[in-house]
């Protein structure tokens, strides 16, 4: 395909929702990657009788994500997790704790002192604040208190942003809460509010996913039916905005075949921020700008494998997260097997551990034997395993993204800057959301947005809204 409509820079979850989208639209579409695959950070290997992911792990299906997969029918190819992907644990006082689920749990936990326990009781009764351009710390201490920020917030967000709750933005990270609190001056009588109301989510899929053969192999099915339309290892360097008779994109390609000059009606960039704001520099430096101020946490991603008898204590459940007053290495680890048993023999266990982050960023570029001696001390200290096998890691200098306590302003004047580039649209992790539910929503919106503006009609998933 010579000349498509529109040609998507990028093949990651966001880069593929938006191609996906624009085809059902009915726009002549291409796609280009860097990357000798589809799918960017989802990338799943074999090793000996191990299914190990090297990137993300697990993802929640929510429903703008369910309807992207759906229509590109990969949703037949989610696998749920076992029940035991309920039971979660936090490292604490030397000891790993289960994250309690129920009210009965709650008043027993040791995570938080009753002095804690009670600090959440009187959240409804305190006064509404703004939390425009607050931190998580600073938004959840002023609702839930100092001690339910340190003991629950902060590891919590350590597994999903391996970052610092104090620099993450609270309208960018809990977004519900935000609302809520600003539509009724507490969470908690926000949310009893919708629930007197009816007022529910969209729905999804409940529970946690991957899929039979990895993450990577999802992402092989939602680019399956692009075929010749997506050239892999071919990087884009140079882009220009043309006018006159052939109005639209002339962009700049290298591959191993060569240097090349494409032409397309519009541009999609589903890449990350700092590629973003390399391409943007030359047509915007103040949206390239805006682009390249998003920070990112690196992460080592390590999979072992282990004999469950030689642990001192029960490897179940989903796996545990590191406050960061504990001092380990390690952010947190997830028992794989335990969660879909068929990636490892029978007799072993599949651990994959996270290490790097914001709070220890030079790990990302640590020696292997390094980084292995430090994660078998840390699983020894919390698990009391010894005898690990090997099975390689993952580096990740730009894992995921960090939106700050201005990330939505931010983001709203990149997009607002966009519009003196016409059919030009931007996906990613670093925009709405890190997740790979979120990034395929994400792609799948732009996706809209660009066939809107190439004049083209979309068709929507049935009962789904484009917000």
């Amino acid at each position: 395909m010579d000349a498509p409509d529109a040609l998507v820079v990028g093949a990651g979850a966001a880069g593929l929702a938006a191609a996906l989208e624009l085809r059902r639209a009915g726009v002549s579409v291409a796609v280009v990657d860097a990357g000798e695959q589809p799918g960017g950070v989802m990338r799943s290997e074999r090793v000996g009788p191990y299914l190990v992911e090297r990137g993300p792990n697990t993802l929640l299906v929510r429903a703008p994500g369910l309807a992207v997969l759906r229509a590109a029918g990969a949703d037949s190819a989610l696998h749920p997790a076992t029940p035991a992907s309920g039971l979660r644990f936090l490292w604490q006082d030397g000891d790993l704790e289960p994250v309690p689920t129920t009210p009965w749990a709650f008043a027993r936990t040791p995570l938080l002192s009753a002095r804690g326990k009670l600090r959440l009781l009187v959240e409804p009764l305190l006064r509404g604040g703004d939390p425009t351009a607050e931190s998580v710390a600073g938004f959840m201490a002023r609702r839930l208190g100092h001690e339910a920020v340190s003991a629950l917030v902060g590891p919590f967000l350590t597994g999903i942003y391996a970052g610092d709750e104090r620099e993450l933005g609270a309208e960018a990270v809990f977004p519900g809460l935000v609302a809520l609190e600003r539509e009724a001056g507490s969470i908690a009588r926000g949310a009893l509010a919708r629930a007197l109301r009816g007022r529910r989510a969209e729905p999804g899929l409940r529970g946690t996913f991957s899929a039979r053969e990895g993450l990577g192999a999802l992402a092989a099915a939602l680019a399956h039916d692009l075929g010749p339309a997506l050239a892999l290892r071919t990087r884009v360097v140079a882009l220009a905005l043309e006018g006159g008779s052939d109005a639209g994109w002339r962009v700049e390609t290298e591959s191993p075949d060569g240097a090349r000059s494409r032409r397309a009606r519009g541009v999609l960039l589903a890449l990350p921020a700092a590629d973003t704001a390399a391409l943007l520099a030359p047509l915007d430096p103040e949206a390239a700008a805006l682009a390249s101020g998003i920070d990112y946490a690196p992460i080592v991603s390590v999979s072992v494998a282990a004999r469950p008898d030689d642990a001192r204590r029960p490897v179940e459940g989903f796996g545990f997260l590191v406050p960061r007053e504990a001092g380990l290495a390690v952010l947190g680890c997830l028992f794989m097997s335990r969660l879909f048993p068929e990636r490892a023999p029978a007799d072993r266990v599949l651990l994959t551990a996270f290490l790097g982050g914001v709070r220890r960023r030079e790990l990302v570029e640590a020696p292997e034997d390094r980084l292995t001696k430090l994660l078998a001390d840390d699983l020894e200290r919390t698990l009391g395993l010894r005898s690990l096998e090997p099975l390689g890691l993952a580096r990740w200098p730009r894992a995921v993204p960090q939106p700050g306590c201005e990330h939505p302003r931010r983001i709203a004047a990149l997009r607002a800057r966009l519009a003196s580039l016409p059919g030009l649209a931007l996906a990613g992790a670093w925009l709405d959301g890190v997740s790979v539910s979120d990034a395929l929503a994400c792609g799948a919106r732009a996706g809209r947005a660009l066939s809107a503006a190439l004049g083209a009609e979309t068709a929507l998933e049935p009962g789904v809204r484009s917000a």
